[in-house]
């Protein structure tokens, strides 16, 4: 019979070791499913900085734009105004310039331009957050996966093991067998996390965009100087 006691003294003295118990010995333990995890983990920081970097320069848009346009469109400088946005690199400006150059056509028309153009600048957003979305969901799986099948072949060890078993060689199995699950647990609340962040900013950014075109419409319906 097992001595639990054994075991957990065994396990004990593991976690006291530094040299058993650095990050790197850990992650080469964790057997070959950790190559996904890592991919999925390197995968997963590519997407969250690239989506920060799209999103901080989506929403820097020049303070003086707006008062700029407004001035130019009611003076009927209208191609002053189609440079000034041709000149500034973001959503809102490019829903503008698509608004402008159908000055003259109707509202409707208008309207229907600026939200075609808001729905390409919105999905370019939002560009890769599924799968962001996706690695929170699939990493905990996989971890998941890897603890059992390290499960499994520690079993199988313990049963080809003649004699009694030696508390060692059972606790390291499975504190090896459980490192994919801790690693895709924590890939998948990073991911999970940094998934909700990026959401919360393009809300921010497809809010002011909405704010915009809307006051673009109102803008029209003023009587020029």
């Amino acid at each position: 019979m097992i001595d639990l006691l054994s075991i957990l003294q065994q396990t004990t003295e593991m976690v006291d070791d530094p040299e058993t118990m650095r990050v790197i010995d850990l992650m080469f333990k964790g057997g070959y499913m950790m190559l996904p995890l890592i991919l999925l983990w390197l995968f997963a920081i590519y997407i969250f900085v690239e989506r920060v970097m799209t999103i901080r320069k989506s929403s820097k848009t020049p303070s003086e734009f707006h008062r700029q346009i407004r001035d130019k469109v009611q003076s009927g400088r209208i191609e002053e105004a189609r440079i000034i946005c041709a000149q500034t690199d973001t959503p809102v400006a490019r829903m503008i310039e698509k608004g402008i150059s159908r000055i003259g056509s109707s509202l409707k028309n208008i309207e229907v331009s600026i939200e075609n153009i808001g729905k390409i600048e919105i999905y370019k957003l939002e560009k890769n957050l599924s799968m962001l979305a996706t690695i929170s969901g699939a990493a905990p799986m996989i971890g998941f996966l890897g603890t059992v099948t390290g499960m499994i072949q520690a079993f199988i060890s313990i049963a080809q093991e003649e004699g009694a078993v030696s508390p060692k060689l059972l606790s390291s199995g499975i504190y090896e067998a459980m490192i994919t699950t801790a690693t895709g647990l924590f890939i998948g609340i990073l991911a999970y996390l940094g998934y909700n962040y990026l959401v919360t900013r393009v809300q921010k950014v497809v809010h002011r965009m909405e704010y915009t075109a809307i006051d673009f419409i109102d803008l029209l319906q003023e009587p020029q100087k």
